[in-house]
């Protein structure tokens, strides 16, 4: 989708760039200016990635396939006339994305290739004009999305490697230097900006999922001018964290974090397979317990999922893709109380798998392996457990406090029998009604 080989080198640039683009973000946006709008992201936990384009004619990558030179660019560009859409059913795809308990979806309005999937005016590719599907393919899919009371995303490339004043193009070639020829890079200015208006007045994107901003500065980009040029016309959009600063969330892309991010609001992306896009050659398919293990790691971290897929170019879904969603829909709808609408869990150090919280904080849920069966073991809490629940069953269970001292603050360790009875396929999960909001002891075991 986005960093690939030419990238992998500037690894440790781009971390240091995760963090600092947060910290430019901080200082040029008021965060209670943009706390209100993100309510419906915060509590929403699971978004649909969706890569669609001419790439998946050949089943290549997504434009990186001739910027590293996998292949040529004419030979990648004819891929135009085989993109036929023929079998495209936003109704269905929307219907599937309802089925995995998704609040919102993000589809690749224009990757970095240029070809855009409305009919833009602006005399550049798209899949009205100069391919077989000759219809916009965005309009049917974000309308199918309103009718489910999904949130409408749109992935849109900042870099259009296709179009003549676009200073970058292949890999170790470029066009020419901004500095060198500052008026055609004004003309790519304006049809940039002239594309992003035809997307926010036509669709009305809910979030705004930029990419490819690490080939330009701020300046350059124009950011704040973009993030302005949105929010005139859309006062609620979110906008994700490639923008130079300019965004509201951070994405990073398939990093697991293993301490909790600090920001305040995040999402993982994350692909089914290896790749973003259609990839008939790549069979390292995640299992569903492999998703759902990420996804609730994610939520517990106070993190949301974006979860991609990449369908054919008749607008077919791959039946493995089609499971893993089927099989993560199912999960949700049975323990879907313990992810969408709650907050972050417990600190790590208290229980040896990932938890979450209702808002009021008086009702705790344990993430358990699908495997995980007799005792577990709770610490540091102080609150008095009132009920234990097995969501999505009538199943309650008991607790047991071992090692008490009733002179001592320090509270005891908590331990839960689960039967192998209850065990859910992928992970149980066990909902812990407590006495009041949870409390928690952060000590080392002493007196004091």
């Amino acid at each position: 989708m986005k960093r690939k080989t030419f990238y992998k080198k500037n690894l440790l640039i781009s971390s240091l760039l995760f963090f600092s683009v947060t910290i430019y973000a901080q200082q040029k946006i008021n965060a209670d200016s943009i706390r209100n709008k993100m309510h419906w992201f915060a509590d929403a936990k699971l978004g649909i990635f969706i890569h669609w384009g001419i790439y998946a004619v050949k089943g290549i990558d997504e434009s990186w396939s001739f910027y590293n030179k996998k292949i040529s660019y004419a030979g990648y560009i004819e891929q135009l006339k085989g993109f036929t859409a023929s079998k495209y059913n936003p109704q269905a795809w929307a219907a599937l994305i309802k089925e995995t308990g998704a609040r919102y979806a993000v589809i690749t309005t224009k990757h970095h290739d240029g070809v855009a999937l409305w009919p833009t005016k602006q005399n550049h590719f798209n899949v009205k004009d100069n391919t077989p599907a000759k219809r916009d393919v965005l309009q049917p899919f974000y309308d199918a999305l309103n009718k489910q009371g999904i949130k409408r995303g749109a992935y849109f490339s900042l870099i259009d490697w296709s179009y003549t004043d676009y200073p970058g193009f292949i890999k170790d070639s470029t066009r020419y230097k901004i500095a060198d020829e500052p008026e055609r890079w004004k003309h790519f200015q304006h049809f940039l900006q002239a594309q992003i208006d035809e997307i926010n007045i036509a669709y009305k994107p809910d979030l705004w999922w930029f990419d490819g901003d690490w080939e330009h500065t701020p300046v350059e980009w124009e950011a704040e001018k973009l993030r302005l040029q949105i929010l005139s016309k859309n006062p609620a959009a979110i906008i994700n964290g490639r923008l130079q600063g300019y965004g509201d969330y951070e994405t990073p892309e398939q990093n697991f974090p293993v301490s909790r991010p600090k920001f305040n609001w995040w999402e993982l992306c994350m692909t089914t397979n290896n790749n973003w896009g259609y990839h008939p050659d790549d069979t390292a398919y995640k299992t569903p317990f492999e998703v759902i293990t990420i996804f609730v790691d994610a939520v517990s971290n106070g993190g949301n999922l974006l979860l991609d897929i990449g369908p054919k170019e008749d607008g077919t879904i791959p039946a493995k893709q089609v499971n893993v969603l089927k099989e993560l829909g199912k999960w949700n709808k049975k323990n879907g109380e313990a992810i969408f609408g709650t907050i972050p869990g417990l600190p790590q150090g208290h229980f040896y798998g990932p938890t979450t919280l209702s808002k009021d904080s008086t009702t705790l849920y344990l993430f358990l392996p699908a495997q995980t069966a007799g005792n577990i073991m709770l610490k540091g809490l102080v609150n008095e457990i009132k009920d234990i629940v097995v969501v999505g069953t009538a199943q309650h269970l008991r607790p047991k406090v071992v090692g008490k001292i009733s002179w001592s603050p320090v509270p005891g360790l908590v331990f839960i029998n689960v039967p192998e009875k209850i065990r859910d396929k992928y992970m149980t999960v066990l909902k812990l009604t407590l006495n009041g909001a949870v409390k928690l002891y952060r000590g080392q075991g002493g007196l004091n």
